[in-house]
This record gives structure tokens, C-alpha cells and sequence, in this order.
């Protein structure tokens, strides 16, 4: 029998999964029990350091960095699965098409990291360490491993943006003004990053699972406690939908922030397009009464799964792996067979997991991924508001 050796990042997916079934009280069992206790004490301890760290920032402690221009952060309250991607590639191409210099800047999560050994010659050699440019505004210069998913998938759809990595955000704002003339700074994922402050904060609320279970982290999904969404300058409530009466979440958000615009926008489908094909690309109607296959690797794969229900297809088979999955050349291959052997006619994965799958050649299914945008239906004066008044300040300030 032949085995194959598990990975780091296997292992690390495999006690996610754990935690999180834990968290929404799947297992039952006594050591499951005492697990959730414990991690119930871990999210006091945790709770403590994050309101302790930010009372550091208010308070003048630790130091906040200033850039020589805007800078509108992006980011949420829990961990995954808001859908910040497309509001960020909604935003920017909003800003590009008034003619502003944008460049968003992201830590790059589970980017591939440069060797240790590299690091150290570096640092014996006084070379300065510099973000990774995964665009330049003229072309995409990074692929997915080294630029991380998400860059790389924004870098692709917003030239002549530009796209830098580094986990040192303040350095790489920096290095955007200094050589590309940035005159807004997206930062991506940045409502924890508390090193820079931001001319406006973004939050986004997922409308169908706002809080989780309103504990922080590891006992549930929230990164801090909610009522620190009272730094939102705007919120936008995300995967929303015309038919939902959301004034209940809306009453209570108002509870801890009186002042934020609030905006209720939803995922919408544009078209789909061949992971291997850029040219190859069919507009929604083609699923219909189609028989498929999901492919995913996000935080919440539902969601996906029921848009392919709504559009029409017949989803008769479904593979789902961690968010931000690597995924290696036998597991896309199996994909392909089973969903071949199950009757499936194609395959449909996310725009966000198109750019790690690899290339494995000529198929028995054509595999599509799914372009999704925002599409604004309540709030759309405030967000016009808030872009005229990003456009009416100085560029450098």
C-alpha cells in the first residue's frame, strides 16, 4: 500500500476544520465539550489582548503611521467569508474610473514565503526588504503561490492598479506613494491593522451570518468584539437580498455605531469563463438544466453551491476544501473523475479558486469559474456620496 505524506498546511486545515465544528457545537461528544470550554477561556484571554492593544492605539501608546495620501481600509469583523474581494474590485474600479492612482496593499495570506535562508542573506547584506509587487499598473507580474489568491486575482481584473504584498503594510503604503505615485491606498483586510490609520474604514457584514456566535476568537469567528464596529465610517451588508427584511440587523448594528452609512448589496453572477480558456466564456443561461459539478476551496462554500441552483444548473456533485486551499495536482484530477463518473457535464468552481487550480491538460469536462460582482439595491446615494467626498479631498494630505 502506498501512502502519501501529509503536509503542514494538511494537518493545519484538518484542526481548522476540527475547531470550527467545535465552535458551531457540531460534536457532542465529552472531550468535545471540555474543548469548547477551553476554548471558551482562550477567547476571554484573547478578548482582553484585543481591546487592550487597541486602547494602546487610542490612547496614543503605540504610535499610528500617517501616509502622504488617502487611504480607505476594507476589512470585516470575523474571520472569511464576508465577500471583501469583490466590494475591494468594486471600489477600485469605481476610483480608477474618476482617474485616481490607486494601489492596494494586502498582508498576501498564505502567499508563498521567501526561504530563511534568503532572509537571512538579505538581512547580512543590508539589502532593504521591499513589498512584492504583484502588479505594477501595467501588468500582473505575480502568479497566485507567490502573490497569494487574492492579489493575484485583483491585480488581474483592476490594471492599471497596483497590487503589493508584504505583511508590513506601513512599508508597503509607503513604498506605493514613493514609486508609483499612489495617491488612494486600498488596504485590503485592514480593520485590525491598526499601525495605519486610515482616512476611512469599511466594514463588511455578512447579512446571512453576521456575527457567528457573537464570541471571538477561538471560541467563534469574531476577530474582535462587535462593538468595536463603531470605527466603521460605512457598512456594507453583504449577501443581502431584496426579499429579506434586514432592519433587525440594521437596529442592532445602530446600537454600537450611530454614524455609519449602512449599504445592503448581494453577490451577483455576471458570466462564466473556462479556468483554461480566458476566451472560451458563456453567458449565465448556459447552465440551465445542466448537469454539474462545484469545485470550491472559500470559507463558506454554500453560498456558491445554491447561486449554481438559482442560475438554473443541477448540481449532482460537489467537492469542498479549506479556504484558500493549495490544491495539488491528484486532487484536481480526482475531481475531474468523479464528477465525470457521477454525470456531471462540467465543472463550475469560484473566480478565487480558479487561480490555483493547475493546468493538467485536456479533460473529460470543461471547467468554468463563476464571475461574481457587487451589485449595490439599497444605499446606493451613500456610496456615491462617499466617493465624491474621497474625490473632493486633496490628493496629498
Amino acid at each position: 500500500m502506498k501512502f502519501r505524506k501529509i503536509t503542514l498546511n494538511e494537518l493545519s486545515e484538518k484542526f481548522e476544520d476540527y475547531v470550527v465544528s467545535i465552535m458551531a457545537g457540531k460534536r457532542q461528544r465529552f472531550r468535545d465539550h471540555f474543548f469548547r470550554g477551553f476554548l471558551f477561556v482562550l477567547s476571554r484571554l484573547f478578548r482582553g489582548i484585543v481591546q487592550s492593544r487597541l486602547m494602546l492605539y487610542n490612547e496614543r501608546i503605540f504610535r499610528q503611521h500617517l501616509q502622504g495620501c488617502q487611504i480607505i481600509s476594507v476589512g470585516n469583523l470575523t474571520v472569511g467569508g464576508t465577500g471583501k474581494t469583490p466590494v475591494v474590485e468594486f471600489l477600485t474600479k469605481t476610483l480608477l474610473g474618476r482617474g485616481r492612482n490607486v494601489a492596494i496593499v494586502s498582508r498576501g495570506y498564505r502567499s508563498k514565503k521567501k526561504p530563511f535562508l534568503e532572509k537571512m542573506s538579505d538581512k547580512w547584506h543590508g539589502k532593504k526588504e521591499v513589498p512584492r509587487i504583484v502588479s505594477d499598473g501595467k501588468e500582473v507580474l505575480l502568479d497566485a503561490e507567490m502573490g497569494g489568491d487574492e492579489p493575484h486575482m485583483l491585480a488581474k481584473n483592476l490594471l492599471p492598479a497596483v497590487v503589493l504584498v508584504n505583511k508590513n503594510r506601513v512599508m508597503s503604503c509607503s513604498y506605493a506613494t514613493r514609486n508609483f505615485a499612489s495617491d488612494i491606498i486600498i488596504l485590503d483586510d485592514g480593520f485590525q491593522y491598526l499601525r495605519l490609520r486610515p482616512s476611512y474604514n469599511i466594514c463588511l457584514v455578512d447579512s446571512t451570518n453576521p456575527f457567528d456566535n457573537h464570541h471571538v476568537l477561538p471560541r467563534g469567528l469574531l476577530r474582535e468584539p462587535i462593538k468595536n464596529i463603531k470605527r466603521a465610517n460605512l457598512i456594507f451588508l453583504t449577501k443581502a437580498s431584496q426579499r429579506r427584511n434586514l432592519s433587525h440587523l440594521k437596529r442592532f448594528i445602530r446600537k454600537h455605531n450611530r454614524d455609519a452609512k449602512i449599504i445592503e448589496c448581494a453577490h451577483k453572477p455576471v458570466r462564466l469563463t473556462n479556468v483554461y480558456d480566458k476566451n472560451d466564456t458563456k453567458t449565465l443561461d448556459f447552465l440551465e438544466g445542466k448537469r454539474v459539478a462545484s469545485l470550491s476551496g472559500i470559507a463558506v462554500p454554500t453560498g456558491f453551491e445554491n447561486s449554481l441552483g438559482r442560475l438554473g444548473a443541477d448540481l449532482i456533485y460537489k467537492e469542498r476544501f479549506a479556504d484558500h486551499h493549495k490544491f495539488r495536482d491528484e486532487e484536481i484530477q480526482g475531481c475531474f473523475d468523479a464528477s465525470a463518473d457521477a454525470g456531471a457535464e462540467m465543472i463550475i468552481t469560484t473566480e478565487k479558486d480558479a487561480v490555483r487550480i493547475p493546468d493538467l491538460g485536456k479533460q473529460k469536462l470543461p471547467i468554468y469559474y463563476l464571475k461574481i460582482e457587487i451589485g449595490i439595491f439599497h444605499g446606493s446615494d451613500y456610496f456615491d456620496e462617499f466617493i465624491s467626498k474621497v474625490l473632493l479631498e486633496p490628493k496629498d494630505i
